[in-house]
């Protein structure tokens, strides 16, 4: 007699499972649809952006400890940006000077750093790759400033201090939108 019980119960747990499964499948290929149109945006994210005020009228300040005092930074694209380059340190431009270089969005930072080394004689602006550059600065000493414009497309820029040793902690991402 617990046979017959055993047998009914099974089937009605077979059935089940069976309409449940085309449920699953029918929200997985949805799900599968959604995933899919989001990896066909063409815009990269860029953690914290959110956070981060448009604008076009940049100041940024590099140290006597290798840093930036942003890392992130988000402008319009299409429109001008005037940034502002100062060194607020005190060590001098041989050991310690500070530039900003923008570079285009495809270049390998790596090895853009290692040619900038070689280049003393251009402010550590390698000649080899001013395709690779959108803007730079001038080399700064302490207390020393300089100012550029520029325009980007819409995209993520890599900046860096491209003074020997230096790109490796003074870098950072400009969004433009």
């Amino acid at each position: 007699m617990k046979k017959l019980f055993i047998v009914p119960a099974i089937a009605l747990a077979l059935s089940f499972t069976a309409c449940g499964g085309s449920e699953n499948k029918t929200e997985t290929t949805a799900t599968q649809e959604t995933t899919t149109s989001v990896e066909e945006a063409p815009a990269e994210t860029v953690p914290g952006i959110e956070n981060v005020e448009l604008s076009n009228t940049i100041v940024v300040e590099g140290n006597d400890q290798m840093k930036f005092n942003t890392e992130l930074l988000r402008v319009k694209a299409g429109e001008a940006v005037e940034l502002t380059l100062k060194n607020v340190g005190s060590l001098p431009k041989e050991s310690m000077g500070h530039n900003f270089v923008v570079l285009k969005s495809d270049v390998d930072v790596a090895t853009f750093a290692s040619e900038a080394t070689a280049a003393s004689d251009n402010e550590y602006i390698p000649k080899t790759s001013l395709s690779s550059i959108v803007a730079h600065t001038k080399l700064l000493g302490p207390a020393e400033e300089d100012k550029i414009t520029f325009t980007l497309e819409k995209g993520v820029y890599t900046f860096i201090c491209s003074f020997p040793g230096h790109y490796g902690l003074m870098q950072g991402k400009i969004v433009a939108e």
